[in-house]
């Protein structure tokens, strides 16, 4: 039986420090990245606080908003499994506000590669405008 080392315990908290690390990083980029998004949503869909995209909380009140319904409707996020149900419905309808598939909220169901192109999806459906 081998007995850990101060150096290999050193080791393996580095190890551990460097993937914390690295997701904080990413969670960062992933926040960023969904503020202007969002942001840029709410000013194409002339939304007068476009600003909330950007306060954590806050910003789940912003989609029933750009979906065309009271901000009430945003206390719906804090509901297990309901949260999904309502996120669906509302993109569904800010996507139809910006002229594309409404169907295209369904892509975050689908496991692992469904977030990655539901970030592309929402950056496509913020910065490009369809005619």
């Amino acid at each position: 039986m081998v007995l850990l080392t101060d150096s290999s315990n050193i080791g393996l908290v580095a190890l551990i420090a460097a993937f914390f690390f690295v997701f904080i990083i990413i969670g960062i980029a992933i926040y960023v990245y969904n503020g202007f998004v969002l942001m840029t949503i709410a000013k194409k869909l002339k939304n007068p606080r476009p600003w909330l995209a950007w306060i954590p909380v806050a910003n789940f009140f912003l989609l029933p908003q750009l979906a065309g319904q009271a901000w009430q409707y945003g206390f719906f996020i804090f509901l297990p499994l309901v949260n999904i149900v309502f996120l669906i419905y509302w993109f569904w309808h800010i996507l139809e506000k910006r002229k594309y598939a409404g169907a295209l909220s369904l892509l975050i169901l689908i496991p692992y590669l469904g977030v990655i192109a539901w970030l592309i999806t929402i950056g496509i459906v913020a910065w490009h405008d369809k005619e």
